[in-house]
C-alpha cells in the first residue's frame, strides 16, 4: 500500500510539471501566417568596438654607405713579404761574392716595397655597402572596429528600431509574422 501511495504522489508530480511545461511553450508560427513587406529606414547609427592593438611595428629603410678603409693589413702584410722574397731571389742572380749578398738585400727591399704599395692600391679603392636600419614605431594603439549597426526605421505608420549585421540602405524587407492573441 505504501509503495502505491508513493507511485501515485510521483506520478501527480510528473504531470503537473509536463502540463506546466506544456502550457508554456509557444505554438509554431504556419508559413500561412508569415508575410514579408519593405519599410523605410530613418536613421543608422555604426556601432563600435574599441579594440587594442599592442603590436609593434618596425620601420626600415636602405642606405648605401662607403665602407671605412679597414686597419686589416694582413694583406699588405702578405704582398709586402711576398714581394721581398721574389725580389730577393732576382737580386740573388746579380752579382758576385759580397756583392751577391748586397744585390740579393737590394733585390728583397724593392720587391718589399713594390708588393706594399700593389697592396695598398687595391685597398684605397672605394667601396660601397648596404646597411639596413631599423627602429621600433608605433607600440599600443586602439582601433575602432565596426561591430554592427543600430537601425530605426518605419513600418506602416510605426517606428521600430533594431541592431544589424549591416546598413540595409534607405530601404528595408521586414517579416511581418500575424499570430492569434490569446
Amino acid at each position: 500500500m505504501k509503495i502505491t501511495s508513493v507511485l501515485m504522489t510521483g506520478m501527480l508530480i510528473v504531470g503537473q510539471a509536463l502540463a506546466q511545461d506544456h502550457a508554456t511553450t509557444v505554438p509554431a508560427i504556419s508559413p500561412e501566417a508569415i508575410r514579408y513587406g519593405w519599410a523605410d529606414v530613418l536613421r543608422v547609427d555604426p556601432v563600435y568596438n574599441e579594440v587594442a592593438q599592442v603590436a609593434p611595428q618596425e620601420e626600415c629603410y636602405e642606405e648605401q654607405v662607403l665602407e671605412p678603409v679597414g686597419e686589416d693589413n694582413s694583406e699588405r702584410t702578405g704582398a709586402t713579404v711576398l714581394g721581398a722574397i721574389i725580389g730577393g731571389i732576382i737580386g740573388n742572380r746579380f752579382g758576385m761574392g759580397d756583392g751577391r749578398k748586397a744585390t740579393t738585400a737590394a733585390g728583397a727591399v724593392a720587391g718589399g716595397v713594390v708588393g706594399n704599395n700593389l697592396a695598398g692600391n687595391a685597398d684605397n679603392a672605394p667601396k660601397y655597402t648596404t646597411r639596413r636600419h631599423c627602429r621600433q614605431s608605433g607600440g599600443a594603439s586602439n582601433q575602432h572596429r565596426v561591430v554592427g549597426y543600430d537601425v530605426e526605421y518605419r513600418y506602416r505608420g510605426e517606428v521600430y528600431s533594431s541592431r544589424m549585421s549591416s546598413d540595409p540602405g534607405d530601404r528595408m524587407r521586414v517579416r511581418v509574422n500575424v499570430t492569434p492573441a490569446e
